[in-house]
């Protein structure tokens, strides 16, 4: 009985950490959106920085409408532009 216990108990903590390592697609996109930012400033030119900032309106709408997947995806491409690899912490 006491080694089901520490077995119940173990896989409780072993839960609990992936749980905290998890982030939800919203924050994903925040963190997206922040490396977008910081990229814009950084390394873009002109033209690089006018077309990553519609991207950046354009996912931070679908991050706004519940539709994180393709703001992500959005972010993600608009990343790509600037020749920056995306954070992909939050997958």
């Amino acid at each position: 009985m006491g080694a089901l216990l520490g077995m119940s108990f173990a896989m409780l903590a072993v839960g609990q950490s992936n749980a905290q390592a998890a982030i939800t697609r919203s924050e994903h996109c925040n963190r997206l959106s922040l490396q977008l930012d910081e990229a814009i400033e950084t390394k873009a030119d002109a033209t690089q920085a006018a077309q990553a900032t519609a991207l950046q309106r354009r996912a931070s709408q679908f991050c706004a409408d519940h539709k994180q997947a393709q703001g992500i995806r959005t972010f993600a491409n608009a990343l790509k532009l600037l020749g920056v690899t995306p954070d992909d912490q939050g997958q």
